[in-house]
């Protein structure tokens, strides 16, 4: 299965509480950290519910 690497790259406060749980889902904890998930279509739904905060890195 592939994977894909994606950026948190802009703070979660403030922001729709909906939105902040799903950046925590993720297992983001800092900004600007990368982490690497399995490219899974629920992973896809996350990523484009919060892709204001986050950059798919290749």
């Amino acid at each position: 299965m592939s994977t894909i690497k994606i950026k948190l790259v802009k703070s979660p406060i403030g922001k729709v509480p909906k939105h902040r749980k799903t950046i925590k889902a993720l297992g983001f904890k800092k900004l600007n950290q990368v982490i690497e998930k399995n490219d899974t279509p629920q992973i896809r739904g996350m990523l484009k519910q919060v892709d204001y905060m986050v950059e798919v890195v290749e």
